[in-house]
Formats: C-alpha cells, sequence, structure tokens
C-alpha cells in the first residue's frame, strides 16, 4: 500500500512530499522546507515514523523547492536525481529570493542526472522520468505507471497549469509538454502536483479549462494505441 506524506512549506506552501510503501524505505519529493520550525517538522516526522529516505526526486529547481535539498542529502547521504538543465535556474533563484527578502537555497547539493527515459528505482518504486519542459527548462514528473502515480511538480495542477511568465519558461513548451505526455497516460493515474489539490489524469483531460480546445470526453484507456502527438500550436 502507497502511503503519501504531504507537507506544505515555506510562503508559497509547496509541496514537500514523502512516498513510502509498506517498509521504511521511502523517497523524497521537492525537498523546500525554510525555516528551523519546519526542518524540525519534515526530519521529525521521519524520525517518529522510522522512515529511511532513499532518494530524492527533483520535479524542478526553482527555489521554493529547494530549500531542504542539501539538508537531506548531508543527514542521509542519498542521491538526489534532478535535470541538468536546470542548473538554468539557480540564477533566477539568487534573482528572486533576494528580491523577496529571502535566503538562497544552498544550490552545493551533488546530483545525478535524471533524463527522459530513464527508470529510477527506489523505496520498492519504479519512476520513469518524463521531460516536461515549459514551467522550468528541466522541469520533469515522475511516473509509477504500476502504482498509477505521478509526481508532477509544477508542470500539471487540478484544474490549471504552470505559469510560464518567469525567466526561462516557455507557454508554447508547457502545453506540449502537458499533451504529449501527461494527458495521454491512463487516466485512473493520480498525480501530486507542487502547489494545491492532487487529481487524475482522466479529470484534467476532460475538465482542465487551460487545456481547452484539447479537452476530450473521457474514452476507455488503450495502453496499446499510438500518442497522438502534437508538433506545433497555431
Amino acid at each position: 500500500m502507497v502511503q503519501i506524506k504531504q507537507f506544505s512549506f515555506n510562503i508559497f506552501q509547496e509541496h514537500t512530499m514523502l512516498a513510502w510503501k509498506d517498509g521504511p524505505a521511502c523517497v523524497v519529493i521537492d525537498p523546500g522546507f525554510y525555516s528551523t520550525e519546519e526542518e524540525q517538522e519534515f526530519f521529525s516526522f521521519i524520525g517518529e515514523n522510522g522512515l529511511k529516505p532513499e532518494a530524492v526526486l527533483l520535479t524542478h529547481a526553482h527555489f521554493d523547492h529547494i530549500f531542504g535539498v542539501a539538508k537531506v542529502q548531508e543527514k542521509f547521504g542519498i542521491p538526489v536525481y534532478m535535470d541538468p538543465k536546470e542548473e538554468l535556474s539557480f540564477t533566477y533563484n539568487e534573482d528572486m529570493t533576494a528580491l523577496l527578502g529571502l535566503s538562497a537555497p544552498d544550490t552545493g547539493f551533488r546530483y545525478t542526472e535524471a533524463r527522459e527515459g530513464m527508470t529510477i528505482d527506489a523505496a520498492g518504486f519504479s519512476f520513469e522520468v518524463l521531460s516536461t519542459p515549459g514551467h522550468a527548462p528541466g522541469a520533469v514528473c515522475f511516473l509509477d505507471r504500476e502504482e498509477k502515480l505521478m509526481f508532477t511538480g509544477d508542470t500539471l495542477f487540478a484544474g490549471t497549469i504552470g505559469r510560464t511568465d518567469l525567466l526561462n519558461s516557455d507557454y508554447d513548451q508547457e502545453i506540449l509538454s502537458i499533451m504529449n505526455k501527461l494527458i495521454i497516460l491512463d487516466p485512473e493515474i493520480q498525480f501530486y502536483p507542487g502547489h494545491g489539490p492532487g487529481s487524475t489524469i482522466g479529470r484534467e483531460r476532460t475538465h482542465n479549462p487551460f487545456l481547452e480546445p484539447f479537452n476530450e470526453p473521457e474514452e476507455n484507456f488503450d495502453p496499446d494505441a499510438d500518442p497522438v502527438i502534437i508538433k506545433g500550436l497555431q
């Protein structure tokens, strides 16, 4: 049985998550704790529940999603998976945190490349890496098909999509990523975004207003069907 603990951290209410099955092994998704109190809450939950983190999965590297990465790696000595293109977000982070009067995140952590087509096996999960640039140049989603579980970061939300008015963001890329990589998936897949409530692929396929005019009635899912690839936008 999959269990997910979701925290809401920092001024942006970013969702830092832990996911585990029956044993103590778990994965950490986008550790964004900022204050001392948030850090204590995060590590206390792990200790009190006897969890043992095996990997950190970064959907992207905007500051609100990585404030706690270096501390998690330092404490547990575990790999951090990130698309290398997200190093472009590090300069953005410095500029934005200075503007907001926040401390910039420590980006000195070591990371292992997370690229399209890779599979990350950790804590009993088998996560496929889906490259979904748009909100950020190296944004990725982590999909476990067997568990019908996905972490989408700031690419796809319940009822909306990730903002693209930021440095290195691109609206056309965002739409293409969602339509070519996510909306074609099994409609029963439950996804957990970086902010706000979760949803399913089926619900977003039919109800997400930001995907109009692509919304279509739900149909029976055929895993053997060829995906419809959208090559450009008018």
